[in-house]
């Protein structure tokens, strides 16, 4: 396919995407919102509720196709997939676009993996629609096609990954609590229209909006994942409002940017400053005491959960459309409790999701 056609069927896709909204590939299937698709479960249930992940007699491949392997974050992804993978016996090949901007190239890399034979299909598309069309000729060739993380294909069948609003709910609550006297914050987002951006940024400014008085949100400017264009922004925002107390940031990368403008500006003292994802980078941030926060989806994890729940599909197993992976606002306060000398990772986020159920 010539890199034209291929650029003129993911236009016809955003097309789609934004004329048609109630398209659904399955007329049984709403277009998907992975935030609040009612048919769903906890990563954590998965065993108890369908039993054992299925073997097979013949050999399974699984292709992978990933946002960038620039960021950790989809690198530790990658990682989940291998574990899995070497776990449960099957092979696993992960490729990735240029960079987290090149739709075309990742585009191109997924109808690459449909003539390679692969029994299941993982992919984190660039945005709601460059990939649409490899994911449709993957069907048509009876191709399992699951969406992982964070982006969302509309007409996706299965997907896993976390609530992407309460990324930003958990940030504005933590400002809220830390921060009695309110103050103003800002947001730097990510790439403007895909969905884990526009989700991570609403639950922030609603949810520090609404549930406090005392808060202003002077700017939610884009920063496109990219750290410099952040380290500019959170700079310029900082000119503006000298007395500013805190910047959400909806990656980690972006979020180191502006601990930089932070330090530029000699402010680490007054400014906190929260960020997604929970990458080693930010990690070693917060224990050096410059990055306040980050709201960790457990990347390692959710690769691995993924894995799993495609080969439950592949097995046969009826899953729910949505396997919604864990989250945890992470700070010098808890880091011991997640990933210290004794920490045990995944009874902590199970206990965190059994209080949280408790709670409802």
């Amino acid at each position: 396919m010539t890199k034209l056609l291929r650029y003129a069927l993911l236009v016809l896709a955003l097309l789609a995407l934004a004329v048609v909204p109630a398209f659904a590939q399955d007329e049984e299937l709403a277009p998907l919102d992975s935030d609040t698709e009612p048919d769903r479960i906890e990563w954590w249930q998965l065993e108890s509720e369908f039993g054992a992940v299925p073997t097979f007699e013949e050999p399974v491949r699984v292709g992978a196709v990933a946002k960038t392997l620039i960021n950790e974050y989809w690198r530790l992804l990658g990682d989940g997939y291998e574990n899995a993978a070497e776990r449960f016996g099957v092979d696993v090949i992960l490729q990735a676009a240029q960079n987290e901007a090149d739709q075309l190239g990742q585009l191109a890399i997924a109808e690459a993996m449909l003539t390679l034979n692969f029994n299941l299909l993982l992919v984190s598309p660039q945005s709601d629609a460059n990939l649409i069309p490899a994911v449709e000729a993957a069907e048509a060739l009876g191709v399992p096609v699951i969406n992982v993380n964070d982006a969302v294909i509309p007409t996706a069948k299965n997907y896993v990954g976390n609530v992407q609003r309460d990324n930003g709910v958990r940030a504005a609550r933590w400002f809220i609590e830390n921060y009695p006297d309110g103050g103003k914050v800002a947001v730097v987002e990510g790439q403007a229209g895909v969905y884990a951006a526009v989700q991570r940024t609403d639950g922030f400014i609603t949810t520090i909006t609404t549930e406090s008085d005392k808060f202003e949100v002077v700017a939610s400017v884009p920063g496109n994942w990219d750290r410099q264009l952040s380290f500019d922004a959170a700079a310029t925002i900082i000119q503006q409002h000298p007395d500013i107390i805190g910047f959400y940031a909806n990656n980690d990368g972006m979020a180191l940017g502006i601990v930089e403008a932070v330090k530029a500006a000699g402010l680490l003292e007054q400014i906190s400053v929260i960020g997604t994802d929970g990458i080693s980078d930010a990690y070693a941030s917060i224990l050096a005491g410059e990055l306040t926060g980050t709201v960790d989806s457990f990347p390692v994890l959710t690769g691995e959960v993924a894995m799993e729940v495609a080969l439950r599909l592949l097995g046969g197993q009826d899953l729910p459309r949505v396997v919604s992976t864990p989250q945890a606002l992470i700070t010098l306060a808890n880091y011991e409790r997640y990933y210290g000398e004794d920490a045990d990772t995944r009874a902590a986020l199970i206990e965190d999701a059994e209080m949280a159920m408790e709670a409802e």
